[in-house]
């Protein structure tokens, strides 16, 4: 089994239970589980796959992306209370999911032969793909369209991956490195509050109160 394989497995495993518990959480039955836990491991994957022309996906062509989603599902579905006892399980496998499929998106990017910066913004892409859709479905603005540091930690993460083939570093070492990069980004800001700047709207304009002009009559 090759690198990219064990990255995109692992990558869909716990995207889908950051799918499936934010469903468990909305109180979703078990088809609705399932269903959010096979979107959110699968759909960034999909959207890059069809982008670069490996069709069909490896989502809908290989079994084990949807038995590995369907596992994940169960698995959060029948033991959310273990689950629920970690700090902010949503977040945290949503940042795990994050690293691991901006790194092999990248890494697949790179090896259909794209660009190395259309192939930072596909790792990317593919690391919020499924993120995005997982909160539309669960009625939330998604989290990437918020102010929250969280598609630059996927870039941040995938771009480590692009620089180092640049450089010829094996791309273990740099996969490793830009997973960790892009994970430990993405807590961070989730602990320490980091935002990127949010535009202002225009200031509400205050109610004239007519003082004026009563004085002036005076």
């Amino acid at each position: 089994m090759s690198l990219l394989l064990v990255l995109y497995l692992i990558g869909t495993f716990v995207f889908a239970i950051s799918g499936a518990t934010a469903a468990v959480t909305r109180r979703l039955d078990l088809f609705g589980t399932l269903v959010l836990s096979f979107v959110a491991g699968n759909f960034g994957g999909i959207s890059r796959d069809v982008l670069i022309g490996s069709i069909p996906p490896a989502a809908i062509s290989d079994w084990r992306y949807l038995a590995v989603s369907l596992l994940a599902g169960l698995i959060t579905f029948y033991w959310s209370s273990v689950l629920g006892k970690l700090s902010s399980p949503v977040l945290v496998f949503d940042a795990a999911g994050l690293a691991l499929f901006a790194v092999s998106g990248a890494q697949k990017a790179l090896a259909f032969g794209l660009h190395p910066v259309m192939a930072a913004l596909l790792g990317m892409l593919t690391g919020v793909g499924g993120g995005m859709v997982r909160d539309v479905l669960v009625a939330q603005i998604p989290t990437v369209l918020r102010a929250e540091i969280y598609a630059l930690a996927a870039l941040a993460g995938a771009g480590v991956v692009v620089i180092g083939q640049l450089l010829h570093i094996p791309a273990t070492a740099t996969t490793v490195v830009g997973a960790l990069l892009c994970f430990g980004l993405r807590l961070a800001a989730i602990h320490r509050g980091w935002r990127l700047p949010v535009a202002r709207g225009p200031g509400r304009l205050s109610k004239p109160t007519g003082r004026s002009d009563e004085s002036q009559a005076s």
